[in-house]
């Protein structure tokens, strides 16, 4: 089985390499397995068998299957990390990135790259961001402006007209109470806990305190349509050959909303590869999908990734995905 599974991966990273079908003397020649083309072609038989490769011209060599791509993925014990001179190129294109829209506009760009295929990626989701800081700023004796600041750099304000002026005094003590309750909790939490801090101001200012509590409540919510970027899609020309009929649809597909959000899925920390037929959309049938969660505090709170052909260096992409999440993660902790 050990042999069979050899075999499987030095097709899988023949063709990934040259995209034609790999025969049994190529095997022989180029990976040194020890043995004769004829056991070569025996297991290649099996594996054939098994549905993880197939012959796609008669008298042609073998290619990888969807299953055979899953199984050499699944067996896969490291995956191929980046060079000193990659890991500091990530570092150079993320430094002096200003705010979150910056951080994740530079950071699809760099995936795309580094990776030469498509890449996504999800902006991080408020619910599952903390508190960094709340600001009450006042613009008039009865008008604010609030400012709620989450861990993953992302930024809400509102324009707030009270019903009664509010001082300084009270103005400064508001925002120092907000803080104390907040700073570091979950946006999710925040009904629980800001509740009843109005009962900490006098009778007088309670209406405005409670109106200022619900706006940030509403700032706290999540928006109905996440936001996910784009980039690369030229890649998709260079892979063109390896879509079975053309590029089109996977264009299309990737134009929805929708469509980005099923593919990056839920934040998790662990990666995931779907290869092929996987895929529920049937659009996206030629393509494989690597996605990783990213978040600032060792919690995912956003998805990103990349999609290309299922011909696709594993190993590799896998890795490439893996480090821009950590550095993203890192630089979000440390900057924003």
């Amino acid at each position: 089985m050990e042999r069979r599974m050899e075999i499987l991966r030095a097709i899988v990273e023949d063709y990934v390499a040259t995209n034609e079908p790999v025969g049994s003397k190529v095997l022989a020649a180029r990976h040194g397995l020890s043995i004769s083309p004829a056991t070569i072609r025996n297991e290649m038989a099996a594996l054939e068998d098994e549905g993880l490769i197939i012959q796609p011209h008669t008298s042609a060599g073998r290619i990888p299957t969807d299953l055979g791509y899953r199984v050499f993925v699944d067996r896969l014990s490291t995956v191929k990390p980046l060079s000193a001179p990659e890991r500091r190129a990530i570092d150079k294109f993320l430094e002096g990135a200003v705010d979150l829209d910056d951080v994740v506009a530079r950071t699809v760009r760099l995936l795309s790259q580094v990776t030469h295929q498509v890449a996504i990626v999800q902006y991080p989701s408020l619910t599952r961001s903390a508190v960094r800081h709340i600001e009450v700023l006042s613009l008039a004796p009865n008008r604010l402006m609030l400012v709620l600041i989450a861990d993953t750099g992302r930024v809400e304000q509102r324009i707030l007209e009270l019903p009664r002026d509010m001082d300084e005094s009270t103005l400064t003590l508001l925002r120092s109470k907000l803080n104390a309750r907040s700073v570091g909790k979950k946006l999710a939490a925040l009904p629980e806990t800001l509740k009843g801090l109005e009962e900490e101001f006098t009778e007088n200012t309670a209406t405005n305190i409670r109106q200022v509590i619900g706006v940030i409540l509403e700032m706290a919510i999540e928006r109905s349509e996440e936001r996910v970027v784009v980039s690369g899609t030229s890649n998709l020309a260079r892979h063109a050959p390896d879509f079975n009929e053309s590029v089109h649809p996977v264009l299309e597909a990737l134009e929805e909303q929708v469509v980005l959000l099923r593919l990056l899925g839920e934040a998790v920390d662990e990666m995931k590869v779907k290869i092929g037929h996987e895929q529920e959309n049937k659009k996206l049938h030629s393509t494989s999908v690597i996605t990783t969660g990213y978040g600032p505090t060792g919690d995912a709170v956003a998805t990103l990734g990349i999609i290309g052909p299922t011909r696709m260096d594993y190993p590799t992409s896998m890795g490439a995905v893996s480090a821009v999440a950590r550095y993203v993660s890192r630089f979000l902790q440390e900057e924003i």
